[in-house]
């Protein structure tokens, strides 16, 4: 009942998210009983109605992507000041988050049921009823255990994903505090307090003869401004990710080859080649991001390529992971555009191919966008704080520019390069 409050109680722009949500969970649901009608249709061939099944992995995957994101970003689930009061504590919030991801995969499960049964002609009474009865297998009984299952998959996944992620954490202890306890310290005498000024954390000399004692003020790391103290951490993925994006083109290359373009399918090596290379970009990317904000601050930089570069460091793992998932899905775009060139003899895309292609793409810009919207969140007070030290907003925009431009010209020739190397050996 909590969630549905809060689901309901939203901004516009937190319910357009979840809409979006719903759409792809729709999207993905509409493939998985696409597959099933094309195991009703072929009993005789099961290798390629399994195959059908794997591929409806990268749809169901992005989906999940953009439910965590959306979850992540949704106000209503955020901790706050007080809600421990009131039973709204971090486990709470975990399972009210949970919930509304549930809810709205749900809602997009149950769509997809709804069209997939009229285009069957199971409903009528609207437009297009039975519009697609050999495509989607109406001469066969529908299995409703079977179909209930496969739509049980996006949100069961989704939900448990984000319970998951979003889990409370406990704060990492410093090293060897569970070990040794800090030793009490004796008491002071009182002479001794009164020349170190007593508890004030302020150290005073004793006063010599006829001087006043003066205040030492002893710097400590609380009186340092918040980021400046010491640079963000390097991301760690960065040599792993270069390694899983090699055995991803390695894979591709020595993939079966097909005797002429019109015979192009996609097999289960092509798949796993797809997917390492979309799993090495998504791990390598938040070092790139890092890299790209240390390249800006390089050189002399003024206040701009400072504050510019010192935020893409600062959101190299917000950013950099869904940057690395479009990377992924536009160097696969651009390769299937590459081989299917204008005057070719390859076969054109179905409709069930482009709806997964557009649930894919569309989940992932929209993930995108998400985290962009969850960064400007965070850095919410550092803009307030350096508005109120005087900072002009048109310099706030330009380093939002400035990081823009940065990394489309480092992702963007990556991300050919990439799509070049994956379609060479199946373009030969």
């Amino acid at each position: 009942m909590l969630a549905l409050r809060l689901t309901r109680s939203a901004r516009p722009a937190v319910q357009l998210r979840r809409l979006l949500v719903a759409a792809a969970s729709a999207g993905t649901g509409f493939l998985l009983l696409c597959t099933l009608g094309h195991a009703l249709t072929h009993p005789d061939s099961p290798g390629s109605s399994f195959l059908r099944l794997l591929w409806c992995a990268a749809p169901l995957a992005a989906t999940v992507y953009f439910a965590l994101a959306v979850a992540r970003t949704d106000p209503g689930t955020r901790p706050r000041p007080g809600l421990a009061a009131i039973g709204l504590g971090p486990v709470r919030l975990m399972a009210v988050a949970a919930t509304t991801t549930a809810l709205s995969t749900l809602l997009g499960s149950m769509l997809a049921l709804l069209v997939f049964l009229h285009l069957r002609g199971d409903l009528t009474g609207m437009p297009f009823d039975g519009a697609a009865t050999d495509f989607l297998a109406a001469s066969e009984p529908l299995p409703l255990p079977a179909a209930l299952t496969l739509l049980s998959l996006v949100p069961a996944a989704a939900s448990l994903t984000v319970a998951l992620t979003m889990r409370p954490r406990e704060p990492a202890k410093p090293a060897g505090m569970h070990a040794t306890q800090p030793a009490k310290q004796p008491a002071e005498p009182a002479g001794m307090r009164a020349a170190w000024g007593g508890t004030g954390g302020r150290r005073r000399h004793p006063a010599a003869p006829g001087r006043a004692p003066t205040p030492t003020p002893t710097p400590t790391p609380a009186d340092a401004p918040t980021g400046l103290t010491e640079p963000p951490t390097t991301p760690a993925g960065l040599p792993w990710g270069t390694a899983v994006l090699a055995a991803g083109l390695t894979v591709g290359a020595y993939a079966r080859k097909p005797t002429h373009l019109s015979h192009l399918t996609l097999t289960p090596a092509l798949l796993l080649a797809w997917t390492l290379t979309a799993v090495g970009l998504a791990v390598a990317t938040p070092g790139l991001t890092h890299l790209c904000g240390r390249l800006l601050q390089s050189a002399r930089p003024g206040p701009l390529r400072l504050l510019a570069g010192r935020a893409l460091m600062e959101e190299a793992t917000r950013i950099g992971r869904p940057l690395g998932v479009v990377c992924a899905v536009a160097a696969a775009a651009y390769a299937t555009a590459v081989l299917h060139t204008p005057g070719t003899d390859t076969r054109p895309f179905g409709p069930l191919t482009a709806l997964g292609a557009t649930v894919v793409t569309g989940c992932a810009i929209a993930t995108l966008l998400t985290a962009a919207v969850e960064a400007r969140q965070a850095r919410a007070d550092t803009t307030a704080a350096l508005l109120r030290l005087g900072a002009p907003a048109t310099m706030l925009r330009s380093a939002a520019a400035l990081r823009t431009g940065a990394l489309l010209a480092m992702f963007g020739p990556l991300t050919v390069l990439v799509a070049e190397l994956a379609a060479l050996p199946l373009a030969r």
